[in-house]
């Protein structure tokens, strides 16, 4: 029965690893072959993809090895596995903090369009990309100082923090700082973006190009809701199981059953292969790229993306940008604006 379960998880593991190489890389290509994506949020989309891409080619397949290669344990005091849990905490935190902080960014851009311009700058946008790995490098170095510890987890098959009675501080300071507080960030703020979405669809939007107005269908909102909502649940689903388990370990003493532990360590290492698939399938310009650059290499699959792209695109309320979805109201503006604006029923 060990057997067995050591065979499914080193299974999932390399699934996991391929859909997380594939993803990034699809995702670093789609930047690359599309100039108008480098905005000023560039520094940050590449360090989460780059984060996750690294952990695909490393801890990942090394985690599926060690399950297939049982009775063989690593020596916690080794060097390979001290770096493999210093790489591990290090990529996981990064890859956590920039998915944040482009949260931060959209969620700025949408709900305070007018200053958005002002608030980030590419120098904020630079020192903001250098504090959060100066902080990942000083949680991950921590452990190699003596406040906490790496060692080999038989139940997880690789190496990572210790989570014992003894680390408890290191533990609640990584778990509260480097895992919760941007879990907390990225939901509360998608919450937020949901609950304008649905009360800008009660009131009814207008945006406004230089020519005309149209109608933004209540519909538009909904969609643009369920996107958020279910980029929330995938990320509470992939963490969740880990931070309980993990504070569980900590503050009791006593390890959790093998296989929570394994797939609560499945799940979390899984968010690196959702994480470029949901930036490029659930933003509308993503989408137009990825379809621009399928459309290069494979017309046939180019064309069906572009149409399902077109028929599924999201407005969101502040992203200024005229409706190309159904129109149910058009009207001809008395004085073209010089610049798009959004107009919203009384």
């Amino acid at each position: 029965m060990a057997d067995i379960l050591s065979t499914l998880y080193a299974a999932l593991m390399l699934l996991t690893s391929v859909a997380s190489t594939c993803g990034n890389l699809l995702l670093l290509l789609v930047l690359l072959l599309n100039k108008e994506l480098r905005s000023d949020t560039l520094g940050l989309t590449l360090s989460f993809s780059l984060s996750d891409l690294a952990l695909g080619l490393s801890a990942i397949p090394f985690s599926a090895y060690n399950s297939l290669s049982q009775p063989v344990r690593h020596s916690s005091e080794a060097d390979v596995c001290q770096g493999g849990g210093f790489i591990f905490l290090l990529l996981q935190t990064a890859s956590l903090h920039s998915l944040a902080w482009a949260t931060i960014y959209k969620f700025t851009e949408i709900c305070f369009a007018l200053s958005f311009h002002s608030i980030w700058t590419a120098g904020r946008s630079r020192a903001v990309l250098i504090a959060v790995w100066l902080f990942c490098l000083a949680n991950a170095t921590m452990p190699l100082l003596g406040f906490g510890s790496y060692a080999y987890s038989e139940s997880r098959f690789l190496c990572c923090p210790s989570f014992t009675p003894e680390n408890r501080y290191f533990v609640l300071l990584w778990m509260g700082a480097g895992i919760v507080a941007p879990i907390l960030t990225m939901c509360s703020l998608y919450g937020y973006i949901v609950y304008v979405a649905r009360k800008q669809a009660r009131r009814g939007t207008f945006m406004c190009n230089e020519l005309h107005c149209f109608y933004v269908p209540a519909n538009n909102y909904l969609r643009s809701s369920i996107v958020m909502v279910t980029t929330s649940v995938c990320l509470l689903v992939c963490w969740l199981p880990y931070i309980s388990v993990c504070l569980y370990e900590t503050l009791s003493g006593q390890q959790s059953p093998s296989v929570t532990a394994a797939l609560s360590s499945w799940l979390v290492l899984t968010s690196a292969a959702l994480n470029p698939w949901i930036t490029c399938m659930t933003q509308t310009r993503y989408r137009a790229a990825v379809c621009r650059s399928f459309r290069r290499f494979v017309p046939c699959a180019g064309m069906f993306l572009e149409s399902h792209s077109q028929s599924s695109a999201l407005h969101l309320p502040a992203t200024n940008r005229p409706s190309t979805t159904t129109t149910t109201t058009s009207m001809t503006a008395t004085q073209p604006p010089s610049s798009p604006k959004t107009l919203t029923r009384p």
